[in-house]
């Protein structure tokens, strides 16, 4: 590993652990040539299905875009940050597990309905509600119902 301070090449590993959540290692390193501390973390380089649109174009899958749309649904709603990025991570392992290159953006869209439900009622209305092209209030009222008829276990974890 580089050294930030004066570029030498070498360092060595004084202290290995692995970070908060277990997904990427903190190491702590020190230079050889001018004996700066410094910490790096180490995390697997996974590659993540392309995502084939309705118009069956791809795209890359773009996590930030993913994240974007929890915060609009969850606007002004009572739903901690640290929620949202455990569903986005989850929705990526998700994607990671079906072990396919490319992926339909509808499972995707599905995937983010559900754990929607399973964080907030009113932010998963408003998501189906763009996602689902409601075009009058009774396609909200279907919607409102078909959750209701829903097992409990299947709106809350």
């Amino acid at each position: 590993m580089r050294c930030p301070f004066c570029g030498a090449d070498d360092s060595k590993v004084i202290d290995s652990r692995l970070s908060a959540e277990g997904d990427s290692i903190r190491r702590r390193r020190s230079c050889v040539e001018c004996n700066e501390r410094f910490t790096t973390y180490e995390t697997a380089e996974l590659t993540l299905p392309r995502l084939i649109k309705r118009d069956q174009s791809r795209t890359v899958f773009n996590e930030d875009k993913l994240r974007s749309g929890f915060l609009k649904a969850l606007e002004k709603r009572p739903v901690s940050i640290d929620d949202v990025d455990s569903a986005v991570k989850g929705i990526i392992r998700q994607l990671i597990a079906t072990g396919d290159r490319e992926v339909e953006t509808r499972l995707v869209g599905d995937w983010v309905m559900d754990a929607l439900r399973k964080l907030d009622e009113v932010a998963y209305v408003r998501f189906a509600s763009v996602y689902r092209s409601f075009q009058d209030v009774n396609a909200f009222h279907e919607e409102i119902e078909r959750m209701k008829s829903l097992p409990e276990s299947a709106t809350k974890e």
